[in-house]
């Protein structure tokens, strides 16, 4: 089997047809960046007490000159005595409201919400508090559950039908029903349309990141795995900053948000199916079409004759009897078990690292407008970074190093006394840039380890991982009610085992990208076996079979 980038190699590097396909799908990745992280605005709780009478109410500036002492209990949160949010007090029968008997009970009349930060919000909307509090975190919860459905289908459906036609069919559910949430008259309704967008982009995702890797050549696919798709990502986040700063009602937050996708439907005419897909289902004569219009747009002579001797060197499987690939082939041989098995784990603790920081953002000091935008240009000086180690450096000790520090600087956060939370904040940004660093470099590594024939399959499985350990990640976190040093133990405790986990990958470093499951490189701790002998045997019968078929048919 020859080099598998060949079939696009012969197109050169960076030509007019790479950089169309590098920026259009870059560019149709913009709303993945704010769509999850608009959570942290849209179900945020503003400053609340219980509606009383007498029209006490939360002015603009804060707190009615009301003595509301003398109508509200008083409570210790985040070390201040202030008015209680969920409870008031209970007057006696035929006195009057301020003469109590220090008996209290919940809010009878709903709630004031402050009007400082935003007009509104889904919490204040439909009064997510108290009792109802845990409804808003879940929203989020909700919204990775779609995600983990998305990273279950996604890898099927678009092996079985194609990458462009699944691509721009999840573009198109995800506008509609980010659309459609500012209709939601309940919290119920707004949590099963969120449901759908998540898993609308997460499909999205995965499908732009296996059809960018499968069309563009080595050098171009490390950058669009970096600066490309991930850049493009923290670009999202940046606007989600600016347009939550100036938009402060959440319907129409969401409405600036969603209308300007209708914009990516030309980029239907620019963006090709792949080439190697089309190959993996015998559709040759599609797949040269393709080859050839993107030879001429680069200004490349070619013949049918070259297209043929490279097509015939990317044949993978007889064209007349295609194996149907499943997700137990992902585990079919002790190689690609041992890099499933070891690739899930990091993607699991890349994911809790990542949105466990980047859904903390709001609960640091300072504006949480100013500290979301730090976050997103700190994702972004991680990317371009991760672009120059991923160009020049082995993706394993890369990654290792990446995680196992962010590991460390978790842990150092603890021995940090309060009054320096400047430095708190300083660390933490340090450990969402080292996070961000590995969630890129994860995709590339991982679409470089698994083969053509389940590239899409083994991304999908990992991200539907990673989703269910973004599921648990705010119960993680909630361990810091008992014990505040606990959730960053954790965390920090498992970044240094994700570095050790990666150490023993297999590296892909300058390596041709694997074809078939009996290509898969075994993990560095274990040696191939008899089955993965025979399974690359059995390969490369077939890929003769097609050659055979291939030179009869001509």
């Amino acid at each position: 089997m020859q080099d598998s980038d060949e079939l696009t190699a012969f197109l050169g590097e960076w030509g007019p047809f790479q950089k169309t396909i590098f920026f259009s799908l870059s560019i149709l990745i913009i709303p993945n960046g704010y769509t999850s992280l608009s959570m942290v605005f849209v179900a945020d709780t503003p400053q609340h007490h219980c509606r009383l009478s007498n029209s006490t109410t939360i002015s603009p500036g804060g707190w009615s000159p009301f003595n509301l002492s003398l109508r509200l209990p008083v409570e210790e949160r985040n070390g201040e005595r202030v008015a209680s949010q969920c409870t008031q007090f209970k007057p006696r029968a035929g006195e009057r409201f301020n003469d109590t008997a220090g008996e209290t009970e919940p809010c009878t009349d709903g709630w004031v919400y402050s009007t400082d930060r935003y007009i509104s919000t889904i919490v204040s909307e439909w009064n997510l508090v108290c009792d109802d509090k845990w409804k808003g975190p879940f929203t989020a919860s909700v919204f990775f559950f779609g995600m983990l459905c998305g990273s279950l289908i996604s890898g099927q459906v678009s092996d079985r039908y194609g990458r462009k036609i699944i691509l721009f069919i999840s573009m198109a559910v995800h506008a509609v029903f980010s659309l459609f949430l500012v209709t939601a008259q309940s919290w119920e309704m707004f949590a099963i349309l969120y449901f759908i967008v998540g898993l609308a982009q997460i499909t999205r995702y995965i499908v732009m990141f296996i059809l960018g890797s499968e069309i563009l050549g080595k050098a171009e696919r490390i950058a669009f795995g970096t600066v490309g798709a991930c850049l493009f990502v923290a670009v999202g986040y940046v606007i989600l900053s600016i347009f939550a700063y100036f938009i402060r009602d959440w319907r129409v937050l969401l409405v600036a948000l969603s209308l300007p996708q209708i914009l990516y439907v030309p980029l239907w005419w620019f963006i090709p199916e792949s080439p190697r897909w089309l190959l993996s289902q015998g559709r040759d004569t599609e797949a040269k079409a393709i080859l050839q219009a993107a030879a001429q747009r680069n200004g490349i002579t070619t013949t049918a004759e070259i297209l043929e001797n490279i097509i015939d060197q990317e044949c993978m499987l007889p064209t007349g009897d295609i194996r149907t690939v499943t997700y137990l082939d992902l585990v079919r041989t002790s190689n690609i078990r041992n890099v499933t098995v070891v690739s899930v784990l990091v993607w699991m603790i890349a994911s809790v690292g990542y949105y466990g920081l980047s859904f903390n953002t709001p609960n640091m000091h300072g504006d949480p407008y100013v500290n979301c935008f730090i976050c997103a240009a700190a994702e972004m000086a991680a990317y371009v970074i991760t672009w120059i180690l991923l160009r020049t450096s082995p993706r394993r000790i890369s990654i290792a190093c990446i995680v196992g520090c962010s590991g460390v600087v978790l842990l150092l956060t603890q021995i940090i006394p309060p009054s320096h939370y400047v430095l708190t904040v300083i660390m933490a940004m340090v450990g969402k840039f080292g996070y961000s660093a590995v969630w890129s470099m994860i995709f590339v590594f991982s679409a470089e380890l698994y083969p053509t024939v389940v590239r899409s399959m083994g991304i999908a499985a990992c991200s539907m991982a990673s989703m269910i350990a973004t599921i648990i990640s705010p119960y993680i976190a909630y361990l810091g009610t008992h014990n505040k040093i606990l959730p960053f133990v954790l965390m920090g405790s498992l970044s240094i085992v994700a570095g050790m986990l990666c150490l023993v990958l297999p590296e892909t470093y300058g390596q041709p990208l694997p074809q078939t499951i009996g290509q898969v490189k075994p993990i560095i701790c274990c040696a191939t076996t008899r089955d993965d002998i025979l399974v690359a045997e059995k390969d490369n019968v077939e890929d003769e079979q097609c050659l055979d078929s291939r030179k009869g048919a001509a």
